[in-house]
C-alpha cells in the first residue's frame, strides 16, 4: 500500500475523515462524518460508536486555514450526546469561511439538530429522521429552581441556534420540543425527511449526489468572488 493510501485509510479509521480531490474539476473537499454519540468531557462506553469533539475541532480549524480545502461535506448519523460538545462543533462549522453542506443519513437527533443546520446548506435522505426534544440531564441533579433555570437557558441556546441557521421559528421549534403525543418515553417530535423540510429545519430532501452537486455550486460561487482578507 502506498504511503498516500495508507494515510487516507488511517484518516477514515481514526477520525472518519477524508480529503476528496480526485474529481473532474479538481474540487478540494474535506469529508467529515459525525456518527454515533457526540462525546464531550466524559468518555462513552467502549462498545458505543462516538464522535469526539477533540478530533473534529482541529480538523475544522485545519479546513479553514488550508489552501488544500475548498469546501466541507458533513455526513450525519447521530443519536445526539453532550450538549456543550455538540454546540461547540456546530458553532465551528457555522463560522467556517469555506462552503459547507450537511447530509442527514440515518438520523440526526437531539443535539444533532444544531449540527445538521450549521452548514450553509442541509440535506436529509427521504428515510432520515430528526428528533427534537427538551434538554435532559444525567447524573446528580440538585432539586432547586436554579437547576431548572439553567436547563431552560441551555434549551434556549439550542433553539436560538437552530432558528438562526434554518427557516423554522424559535416558537415553532419549542412547540415541537414539548409535544407530548409522539414519543413513548419522552416529550418531543420525530420528523422524517419531508417533514423536516416542511418544518423548515432542513433545506432539502436529497442524497449524496445532490449534496455534492450543491457543494460544487457553492465552491464555484466562492471561486468567482474576489479573495477576502
Amino acid at each position: 500500500m502506498s504511503e498516500e493510501k495508507k494515510q487516507k485509510s488511517d484518516e477514515i479509521k481514526e477520525f472518519g475523515a477524508l480529503m476528496l480531490n480526485e474529481n473532474k474539476k479538481n474540487y478540494k473537499i474535506r469529508l467529515l462524518t459525525i456518527i454515533g454519540e457526540i462525546e464531550g468531557h466524559e468518555t462513552v462506553s467502549n462498545n458505543t460508536k462516538a464522535t469526539k469533539y477533540e478530533h473534529l475541532l482541529p480538523q475544522l480549524a485545519e479546513a479553514e486555514e488550508s489552501d488544500e480545502v475548498e469546501g466541507v461535506l458533513i455526513l450525519l448519523n447521530t443519536l445526539g450526546g453532550d450538549v456543550e460538545a455538540g454546540l461547540a462543533i456546530a458553532e465551528m462549522i457555522a463560522s467556517l469561511g469555506k462552503p459547507t453542506v450537511s447530509l442527514v443519513l440515518g438520523g440526526s437527533h437531539s443535539i444533532g439538530g444544531p449540527l445538521a443546520v450549521s452548514a450553509d446548506y442541509s440535506f436529509i435522505v427521504p428515510t432520515g429522521t430528526m428528533v427534537v426534544h427538551p434538554v435532559r440531564s444525567n447524573g446528580t441533579f440538585i432539586g432547586v429552581t436554579q437547576s431548572l433555570r439553567n436547563m431552560e437557558r441551555t434549551q434556549d441556546r439550542i433553539a436560538r441556534f437552530i432558528a438562526a441557521h434554518s427557516k423554522i421559528t424559535e416558537k415553532r421549534l419549542v412547540d415541537l420540543m414539548l409535544n407530548p403525543t409522539q414519543l413513548v418515553k419522552d416529550v418531543g417530535t420525530l420528523l422524517e425527511g419531508e417533514e423536516a423540510v416542511r418544518e423548515g429545519i432542513i433545506d432539502e430532501v436529497g442524497g449524496i449526489h445532490q449534496a455534492f452537486k450543491k457543494l460544487y455550486e457553492l465552491i464555484d460561487e466562492k471561486r468567482e468572488k474576489p479573495s477576502e482578507m
